[in-house]
């Protein structure tokens, strides 16, 4: 039978500025560790600790732009576009001027397995 997840639950974010994380899927709001599924919307100017996940993070970006830095430069990713960051590569989100998104972890996002720097 399939379950309905009737809402999300608000998980409280790293990083400069607050950013809204609506957590739809994974080990907080469905208690599944395979997989996370939220809805972030991220303020202009905010940016997170760099990290080396052990997950793989896809990236649906909605609208404005996630900037992604990494070991060899910088990705913009624009409304419409995706990224995927690979496990165990570094990397670093912010958001320059304001985005919103829809961000995937395999298995699913811990505070645990994110290291951040």
């Amino acid at each position: 039978m399939p379950t309905l997840i009737g809402q999300s639950t608000r998980i409280e974010a790293a990083g400069a500025k607050p950013k809204i994380i609506e957590e739809y899927v994974g080990r907080v709001n469905s208690k599944t560790p395979k997989v996370s599924v939220a809805h972030m919307k991220s303020p202009a100017g905010w940016i997170e600790p760099g990290q080396t996940p052990e997950f793989d993070e896809y990236t649906l970006v909605l609208s404005g732009c996630l900037r992604v830095a990494h070991k060899t430069g910088t990705l913009d990713v624009s409304a419409g576009q995706a990224v995927i960051a690979h496990r165990g590569e570094w990397i670093q989100y912010s958001t320059p001027d304001g985005a919103e998104y829809i961000s995937v972890c395999l298995p699913a996002f811990s505070p645990d397995t994110v290291h951040r720097d």
